[in-house]
């Protein structure tokens, strides 16, 4: 059975673009600031790897290293003109300590929320929630549960009522 790829494009509010790095029609759902390329989102990436590493005062030579990467390869990410992988991206969350939606984050934020208010608080939660003691997390998933359920139970009953 053949899928409303239509249907699939509105609800998940996808336009169609070009970018300059691929030579189709691409599907991207705009940001606060409309589409931004994939240009703009690698230089997003590189300015978030670059300030990470600042804050932990190391110099691209002192990390470089770490990475298993000469200081020109690993530059080469912080003027966004090499691509990085996940597991690279993973690699480097271990070594400057940050968590991968920080640097999703920085270079997608329409991706936490409908404004860029809704999104920052967003950011703000997780990154709270990452920081609180294993059993109070717990506590507070079985709350966040419970509030999702009657969230639910009470949009089902509005449903009805209409």
């Amino acid at each position: 059975m053949a899928k409303d790829m239509d249907a699939f494009k509105n609800k998940m509010e996808l336009v169609e673009t070009k970018d300059p790095e691929i030579d189709k029609p691409v599907f991207r759902r705009p940001g606060f600031e409309g589409i931004k390329t994939l240009g703009e989102i690698d230089e997003r990436i590189a300015a978030f790897i670059r300030k990470a590493r600042d804050d932990k005062e190391l110099t691209r030579a002192e990390l470089a290293p770490l990475l298993g990467l000469s200081m020109q390869v690993y530059g080469r990410y912080e003027r966004a003109f090499s691509k990085m992988h996940v597991t690279r991206m993973i690699h480097l969350c271990e070594i400057l300590g940050f968590m991968p939606m920080e640097m999703l984050f920085s270079a997608a934020p329409h991706l936490w929320g409908r404004t860029p208010e809704e999104a920052r608080d967003t950011m703000e939660l997780a990154q709270q929630v990452v920081s609180l003691p294993h059993g109070t997390k717990r506590d507070l998933l079985a709350l966040v549960k419970k509030m999702v359920a009657l969230e639910r139970a009470a949009d089902g009953a509005d449903k009805h009522q209409s």
